[in-house]
């Protein structure tokens, strides 16, 4: 049985909120969900990735933020906490999902707060990913 859970896991900004909508709006599809992933490790130790999503397993946790409904696995939900997914719309390195997420380890130079996040794919969200560091 999916879990639910009603204290947000994360924030989805306005501008991530608004993304998602408008892509599961454009491709018409209604029953799907935001799933947010660690999908190995990169640049800053934790990448992400995302997907437009209908099929959820019983260990998948459920929860609504700013009017979408977002999954989340077993395994990614410790790294996923307190993080902010946001939309970007860069006029020099493109439009695309950015995750910062305190629980993402940073280089061993003191850099903490990854922010990857990734697209692509037949059910991913298809607004293609950006990764920087914060110290």
């Amino acid at each position: 049985m999916l879990q639910e859970i009603n204290t947000q896991l994360f924030t989805l900004t306005p501008a991530a909120s608004e993304a998602v909508k408008n892509i599961l709006t454009e491709r018409k599809l209604e029953g799907y969900a935001l799933r947010v992933y660690v999908a190995g490790g990169g640049c800053c130790s934790v990448n992400f990735g995302m997907a437009l999503d209908n099929n959820f397993r019983d260990v998948d946790t459920t929860f609504e933020a700013g009017g979408v409904k977002v999954v989340v696995d077993e395994v990614s939900i410790d790294y996923l906490r307190d993080a902010t997914v946001d939309f970007i719309n860069d006029p020099m390195r493109g439009a695309g999902f950015a995750v910062n997420s305190p629980n993402a380890k940073g280089h061993s130079h003191g850099e903490e707060g990854c922010a990857c996040g990734s697209g692509g794919g037949e059910s991913s969200c298809g607004c293609g990913g950006s990764c920087s560091c914060n110290n």
